[in-house]
């Protein structure tokens, strides 16, 4: 199913939310040296970005756009 031009902003908003999520992942791994302040905060930041995503995940299954990658 190809989607069509009006979804076309909600995917690319999904993609930059999907890799947003994917960099704040990879900054828990960077906050460990620096104390467990800086952990629980990269944490809290990661779990935030992925709820984004899943949320905008959800409306674009709602749509019916199929986002296989």
């Amino acid at each position: 199913m190809n989607p069509s031009a009006a979804h076309a902003d909600l995917i690319a908003t999904y993609r930059r939310a999907q890799a947003e999520a994917a960099h704040k992942s990879g900054l828990i791994q960077a906050a460990a040296s620096k104390g467990p302040r800086a952990i629980q905060a990269a944490v809290e930041t990661a779990a935030k970005a992925a709820k984004r995503r899943d949320s905008y995940a959800k409306k674009l299954a709602l749509l019916g756009v199929d986002l296989k990658d």
